[in-house]
């Protein structure tokens, strides 16, 4: 089936990351990278406004394959490093011909200096990076300059000085050419430098802080901006990158599930550089959770009997599975060493595994939302139903409060191509009994089909009802209060286990009939859409708390009260800098755990 841009950009997260395009025969055409995937993927689907070079491109692609990042940052390192890998014709091969920048220390030096590098890495010392341009290295070269005072000079200059230099007289070095500093101080300082660029050092980021809010406290506003200033350029030199970390040569994998579709994205890691990355969607109609889906994939990827030679020293898995010893046995038997499988890391490792899961989510929902999935699952629904045609409209409602407190009702709409969002409304419902669903069920279905008695929009084929009789027979009160036919109505109970897919499905008639066998993929699509109202339900309720209570970006979230905004305010200097931080970053915020980091950076992409 030809590529559908329209349904593969419905469901296309927001976050950063890199796209990778092929053609039908499974060749990579071009690696780009972008700050918002969304955005960036649609502008190559517009009607006009392209390049000749980009209408023949778009002609060409059969698959898009995207891998999430956290920051911008890590995806200008990754599209470099696979289009180095790869080679894609429609890239600029090495733009600039160059790679991306580091700080070098040289500390085998008697007198360590500081310097921009580019290029293999040849002399001895300690490289820091890589960063996506030369810019933020040289500004922060500055500030540390400024601040430690190591010398930045060539060696040439450096040994044929017979008196200080211009940056000595401007306080910006030491001027240990002419031993105006002793060799342990210096040391000292080299020592803050090395703390400082490997991320470990909090004194003068404190002190910066500190005098930050001592100018504003004065009204000197000018002194409070130029050290926010400076503490965002340490922020980024501080930033933790996952795209190269150390040296390894491991095969990260990580499987989704849901809807009874499954997709495992892989990393490969070579060299402790990310080189590539894969999605695969295996079937598995028995598998329950990622670890059993995983037992019967790790078999066929590794097990296939070719011996390659590039099997991975490492094997990461975002679960455990009950079969990893046999695997790692049956492995070194074909390839003569031994391979390690875990599921427990931190650190880095921890990173990428992240990394693989949020891909492998997203290229899950890309997946479900594809318009052949639709088609097969709304004759599914047929079938289940009894129905002479296959409907071309359903509807779901949902409610969603905290307490009672700014209650929102959700209305979304699916068709044959799947998600209608155009066609999504929410309803802001008042004027009840807080806690009372029915109530607010009732008043969201009253304004909604009052409004489509009216002409606006069209009527649906199903009307979905998340729960069981009571929640039906309000549906049918408001549908024949109104008048309206045509519309059958499908109450969705949870079973006993309350698991997904095994729900029952009731139609509203006279004797409330349950439908014996549901077929699975209908309960699959049925899921879908109950989920989806769900999560646009909750999103409306969140962005009319937080409207009511502030309109700070920080405000309204989960474990996120005054102090912790005040210390992340402090932290990053402003809250700009904090939209731009990855998880990592958050988490060396004072008090601000793992859970409450990735709250905030959920708040931050609305998702």
């Amino acid at each position: 089936m030809a590529f559908d841009p329209k349904t593969f950009l419905k469901s296309l997260t927001k976050r950063p990351g890199i796209y990778q395009m092929f053609d039908d025969a499974g060749d990579i055409l071009y690696v780009g990278k972008a700050k918002n995937l969304k955005n960036r993927l649609s502008s190559y689907f517009r009607k006009t406004g392209l390049t000749p070079k980009t209408v023949a491109l778009v002609k060409r692609i059969e698959q898009i394959d995207v891998t999430v990042t956290e920051t911008e940052t890590e995806a200008l390192i990754l599209e470099h490093n696979l289009i180095k890998q790869y080679h894609p014709p429609y890239n600029i091969l090495m733009r600039d011909d160059k790679t991306y920048p580091y700080i070098f220390l040289s500390d085998q030096d008697e007198w360590p200096r500081l310097s921009f590098h580019r290029g293999a890495k040849k002399a001895k010392g300690s490289y820091f990076g890589p960063f996506p341009n030369s810019y933020a290295v040289r500004e922060s070269m500055s500030f540390l300059q400024k601040t430690f005072k190591v010398r930045q000079c060539e060696d040439s200059f450096f040994k044929n000085r017979s008196r200080p230099c211009l940056q000595y007289q401007i306080k910006r070095c030491t001027a240990p050419c002419v031993n105006l500093i002793s060799a342990e101080d210096y040391s000292a300082d080299v020592e803050l430098t090395r703390l400082y660029l490997d991320g470990k050092s909090s004194k003068i980021m404190k002190q910066l802080e500190h005098d930050m809010e001592a100018s504003a406290s004065r009204l000197d506003f000018e002194e409070a901006a130029e050290a926010r200033d400076k503490i965002a350029a340490l922020r980024q030199i501080q930033t933790q990158q996952v795209i190269e970390k150390g040296r390894g040569t491991i095969d990260v994998i990580a499987a989704a599930i849901s809807n009874g579709q499954a997709c495992v994205h892989m990393l490969y890691i070579r060299q402790g550089r990310i080189l590539g990355s894969r999605s695969f969607y295996p079937k598995a109609p028995l598998a329950e959770d990622c670890g059993e889906l995983l037992d019967d994939f790790l078999p066929l990827l590794y097990l296939d009997g070719s011996g390659r030679p590039d099997l991975p020293k490492e094997i990461l898995l975002n679960t455990e599975i009950a079969s990893a010893q046999a695997l790692t046995e049956a492995i070194k038997l074909q390839v003569q060493r031994s391979i390690e499988i875990r599921h427990s890391v931190r650190g880095f490792r921890a990173k990428w595994l992240e990394l693989a899961q949020r891909t492998a989510e997203q290229n899950l929902a890309g997946k479900l939302a594809s318009k052949q999935t639709q088609e097969q699952r709304f004759e599914s629904l047929r079938q289940t139903l009894e129905l002479e045609s296959t409907p071309e409209r359903l509807e779901c409602f949902d409610i969603s409060h905290s307490s009672g407190e700014a209650v929102v009702a959700s209305c979304v709409v699916f068709d044959r191509n799947g998600a209608l969002k155009s066609d999504y409304r929410r309803f802001n419902i008042d004027n009840i009994t807080a806690g009372d669903d029915y109530a607010a069920m009732e008043q969201a279905i009253r304004r909604r089909y009052t409004r489509l008695m009216n002409g606006e929009g069209k009527l649906p084929d199903i009307l979905l009802i998340d729960g069981g009789k009571g929640q039906i027979g309000v549906a049918k009160h408001v549908l024949n209060d109104l008048g309206v036919s045509g519309v059958m109505i499908l109450g969705v109970a949870k079973g006993t286990t309350r698991k997904p897919g095994f729900e029952t499905l009731i139609i509203a008639d006279q004797n409330n009939r349950i439908i014996g066998r549901p077929q699975q993929a209908a309960l699959h699509l049925i899921q879908q859409i109950r989920d989806e109202a769900h999560r646009f339900a909750i999103t409306g309720h969140k962005q009319r708390r937080d409207k009511k209570r502030s309109s700070s970006p920080l405000e309204g979230i989960p474990g996120v009260g005054p102090t912790r905004r005040r210390d992340l305010l402090k932290h990053f200097g402003g809250i700009r800098e904090v939209q731009k931080a990855s998880v990592a970053d958050l988490m060396k915020v004072p008090n601000i755990s793992k859970k409450v980091a990735d709250a905030i950076y959920s708040a931050v992409y609305n998702e």
